[in-house]
């Protein structure tokens, strides 16, 4: 199974490479798929590499059902 997640882009860094952020955690990644990508947007992350840029609204969708999913997959842990 493939995986790909929002993150927020926070840096740009020399030679296609940026700092991301996911829940408090920063990542370095390769933008060299989306050189359009700038400080602020949210881009799609799989495997150290942002593959598409995406919308803030349908990132912070996203990023709330994989909050919704934790909190599910925690309340089953307890029971």
């Amino acid at each position: 199974m493939c995986l790909a997640i929002p993150a927020l882009l926070v840096e740009k860094r020399p030679h296609d490479q940026a700092l991301v952020e996911l829940g408090g955690i920063r990542k370095p990644v390769s933008i060299a798929l989306v050189p359009e990508a700038k400080v602020g947007d949210y881009v799609i992350v799989h495997v150290g590499h942002a593959i598409g840029v995406l919308d803030p609204e349908e990132a912070q969708k996203t990023l709330a059902m994989f909050a919704e999913m934790q909190a599910v997959q925690a309340a089953e842990a307890q029971s």
